[in-house]
C-alpha cells in the first residue's frame, strides 16, 4: 500500500512542479539571505566615508583659528575653536564610523583609527587648547601627518567597502546563473509534461466549439494529465447527449428574457405616464393601451368608485366601442366592486372570464382593473403579476392624487384661519371700538349742551379710523408676506430693511440658532412678532436706532430681543391699539411667553423665549441695516 501510494506520488506532477519550484526558491533564498547579510555589512560605509573625509577639512580649520588666535586674542573666536573641537570628537566617535570599524582588535582598519585618536588626544587638541606661538609651531607642524593619517583611514574605509560589494557582486551572480539553470530546466520538463498534452486537449476543444463531439483525447497516464483527458473524453460524451436538448432550452430561454424585458418595458412606461404629470383619461387610456399590446390578452378597463359612490364610473377602456365586457357580463355594479370576490383568478359570469384586480392602497379601495381574456387563450402566471403590479402602480398614483388635493384644501382652510385671525384681533376690535363711539357721538348729539363730548368723539373717531387703516395696510404687507426658499433669516433682513427705510433709523439684526431648526409655523409667528413689535417702536418709540437679536440659549430655547433707544414705556397709550395683544396671542401659539421692560440705556425692550422643534442646523448671520437718507 505504501508502495503504491509513493508511486502516485511520483507520478504527480503537482510533486514535480513543486520540486522544481523549491529548488528554485531555495536558491533564490540563499542568494538573497546571502545580499542581505552582505548589504548589512556595508550599510552606513557611504556616511562613514563622508564624516572621515570631513575630519581633514576639521583639522585644517582649528589650525587657522588657532593661528588667527595667536595674532589677535577673540572671545568669538575662541568660542568658534571651542565648537569647532566639539563638533570633531563628536564626528570621530560617531556611530557611522564605529559601525565600519571591525570586531577584530589586530585589524588595520581599527589600528590606524585608533593612531588617529590617540595623536587627537595626546597632540593636536593639547596644542589646540593652548594659545601661544610654541604650540602653534607644533600644532601646524603635526596636523599634516594627522590628516595623512585620517586620508589613509579613509582609504581603508573605501576598500573595505569595495570589497563588500564585489563578495556581493559574486553572490549575486552566482543565485543568479543557478537559478537561470534551474528555470531552463523546469521549462524544459514543464513543456513536456505538461504544455503539449495540455495543447492537445485546447486542439481538441476548438473542434468541440467548432460542433465536432465525436473527438478524444487518448491520454492514458496515472498523473493528473492522464485523469485530465479522461475527464475530457467523459465531458465530450456528456456534451453529444446534451446538445440535441440545447436548441429546445436556449428557445425557452429567449422567450422567458423577451417576455421580462417586455415586462420591465410596460411597467417603466406606465409609471412615467402616472407619475409624470396629473394622470387623466387620456393618461389611463395609453396604459391600458401598452398593456393589452403587451401581454396579448382582451380588452382592458379601468373603474373607480368612491366611497360615498353607489355606481361606479368607467375612467378608461380600450373596447373598440368604448363599451366595456366588465359592464356588459356584471348586471350589478356593488357585486363587481366588491373587494371579496376581486382576485387574480380569473371569475367566469355570462360570458368569456374576466380578470379583475382591485386598486387599493393603504386599506382604501379606489376602484378595479379589468382584463377580459379571449376564448381561445389563457392566462398564464407572469401576465397576471405584471397585472398585479401595474394595478399597484394606478392605485398609488390615486392614492397620491387624493393626498395632494387633500393637502391643498388644508392649506387653504388653514389661510383662511390666519386671515380671519388677523381681521379679529386688528380690524374687528378697533371697528367694535368705533361702534361703541358713534353710539356715544349719537347719545351726544341729541343734547346740545355736551358739544365738547361730541367733539371729543368725532377726534377719537378720526384716530380709530387712521388706526384701522393703517393696521389694514398692516395686514396686506402681512399676507403678501412670502418665506422664500424657507429662510428666517432673508425674511427677517428684509423686514428690518423696510422699517429701517420707513422710519429712517437703522436696525440692526443678528441672528445666530445654532444647531435649531424652527417650523414654518413658528417661522411664521417669529416673523409677524418683530413686525408688529418695529411697528410699535416706529408709532410709539420716537427712537434713534433699534435692535433685534434671535439667538439659543443653552437650554436648547429660542430667546428673541426687539429693542429700542426711544422715549420707553408709556402708561397714557390708547385703548385701541392692539398691537401687545397681537404679540401676546403669537407668543402663546408658540408656548413662550413675552415680557416687556425698560432698557438701562433708555427705551423698551421686548423679550420672547420658547422651545422649538429642534432639526437641522442653520448658521448664524449679522446684519447691520441702514437707515435712508
Amino acid at each position: 500500500m505504501k508502495s503504491l501510494a509513493w508511486t502516485k506520488l511520483q507520478n504527480s506532477l503537482l510533486f514535480r512542479l513543486g520540486g522544481m519550484i523549491a529548488a528554485i526558491t531555495l536558491l533564490a533564498i540563499l542568494g538573497m539571505s546571502t545580499s542581505w547579510m552582505v548589504a548589512e555589512t556595508t550599510q552606513g560605509s557611504g556616511q562613514a566615508i563622508n564624516i572621515a573625509g570631513s575630519l581633514r577639512m576639521q583639522s585644517w580649520r582649528m589650525a587657522s583659528i588657532h593661528q588667527q588666535l595667536v595674532h589677535k586674542d577673540d572671545p568669538l573666536q575662541r568660542t568658534r575653536l571651542e565648537q569647532a573641537i566639539t563638533q570633531f570628537e563628536q564626528d570621530l566617535t560617531s556611530d557611522s564610523i564605529q559601525s565600519v570599524l571591525p570586531t577584530d582588535a589586530n585589524g588595520s582598519l581599527r589600528f590606524t583609527y585608533e593612531a588617529i585618536q590617540t595623536h587627537w588626544q595626546q597632540n593636536i587638541m593639547p596644542a589646540l587648547q593652548i594659545i601661544s606661538a610654541s604650540s602653534n609651531e607644533e600644532l601646524l607642524s603635526a596636523i599634516p601627518y594627522f590628516v595623512d593619517t585620517i586620508n589613509y583611514l579613509v582609504k581603508q574605509i573605501e576598500e573595505a567597502t569595495e570589497a563588500k560589494i564585489l563578495v556581493l557582486r559574486i553572490v549575486l551572480g552566482v543565485a543568479v546563473i543557478g537559478t537561470l539553470l534551474m528555470v531552463l530546466l523546469s521549462i524544459y520538463l514543464i513543456r513536456n509534461i505538461l504544455v503539449n498534452p495540455l495543447k492537445d486537449l485546447l486542439s481538441l476543444t476548438d473542434q468541440i466549439r467548432r460542433g465536432n463531439l465525436t473527438v478524444r483525447s487518448g491520454l492514458k497516464g496515472e498523473d493528473e494529465i492522464g485523469y485530465l483527458g479522461r475527464a475530457f473524453d467523459l465531458m465530450a460524451e456528456d456534451l453529444f447527449k446534451l446538445y440535441r436538448d440545447l436548441e429546445t432550452r436556449v428557445e425557452q430561454k429567449t422567450e422567458e428574457l423577451t417576455r421580462s424585458n417586455r415586462s420591465l418595458d410596460l411597467l417603466y412606461r406606465s409609471i412615467i405616464q402616472l407619475h409624470g404629470i396629473s394622470p387623466s383619461r387620456e393618461v389611463f387610456y395609453k396604459v391600458l393601451k401598452d398593456a393589452e399590446a403587451t401581454l396579448g390578452l382582451g380588452v382592458g378597463t379601468l373603474c373607480l368608485k368612491g366611497d360615498h359612490d353607489k355606481q361606479g364610473t368607467v375612467i378608461a377602456t380600450t373596447a373598440p366601442n368604448q363599451q366595456s365586457p366588465l359592464c356588459l357580463q356584471m348586471a350589478n355594479c356593488e357585486e363587481c366592486q366588491n373587494t371579496k370576490t376581486v382576485g387574480l383568478e380569473p371569475a367566469t359570469q355570462s360570458g368569456r372570464p374576466i380578470i379583475r384586480l382591485p386598486l387599493t392602497n393603504t386599506d382604501r379601495h379606489y376602484g378595479l382593473l379589468a382584463i377580459d381574456i379571449p376564448a381561445d387563450k389563457q392566462a398564464e402566471l407572469w401576465q397576471l403579476q405584471l397585472l398585479e403590479a401595474l394595478s399597484h402602480h394606478i392605485s398609488v398614483t390615486l392614492a397620491s392624487e387624493q393626498r395632494i388635493e387633500q393637502n391643498r384644501r388644508v392649506a387653504l382652510l388653514e389661510e383662511r384661519a390666519v386671515i380671519a385671525r388677523e381681521l379679529h384681533d386688528s380690524l374687528a376690535q378697533s371697528l367694535a371700538y368705533m361702534k361703541i363711539q358713534v353710539s356715544r357721538l349719537r347719545m351726544a348729539i341729541q343734547n346740545p349742551a355736551t358739544a365738547h363730548e361730541v367733539a371729543e368723539a368725532l377726534e377719537e373717531l378720526r384716530e380709530g379710523l387712521h388706526c384701522s387703516y393703517q393696521q389694514l395696510r398692516e395686514l396686506l404687507s402681512t399676507f403678501r408676506l412670502r418665506m422664500e426658499g424657507a429662510d428666517l433669516g432673508m425674511a427677517l433682513a428684509q423686514t428690518t430693511a423696510e422699517f429701517a427705510e420707513r422710519g429712517d433709523f437703522p436696525i440692526q439684526l443678528d441672528i445666530d440658532l445654532g444647531v435649531l431648526h424652527l417650523t414654518p409655523n413658528e417661522e411664521i409667528h417669529l416673523l409677524q412678532i418683530v413686525r408688529e413689535g418695529l411697528s410699535n417702536i416706529l408709532k410709539h418709540a420716537r427712537a434713534q436706532q433699534a435692535w433685534v437679536s434671535l439667538k439659543t440659549q443653552d437650554t436648547n430655547k429660542v430667546e428673541l430681543l426687539i429693542e429700542d433707544n426711544g422715549i420707553g414705556i408709556q402708561a397714557n397709550a390708547s385703548l385701541h391699539h392692539y398691537g401687545i395683544t397681537i404679540m401676546n396671542e403669537r407668543a402663546q401659539a408658540l408656548g413662550g411667553k413675552l415680557v416687556y421692560y425698560a432698557r438701562p440705556q433708555g427705551g423698551t425692550g421686548v423679550r420672547l423665549i420658547f422651545t422649538p422643534h429642534q432639526s437641522s442646523s442653520s448658521t448664524p448671520m449679522t446684519v447691520e441695516i441702514p437707515y435712508a437718507a
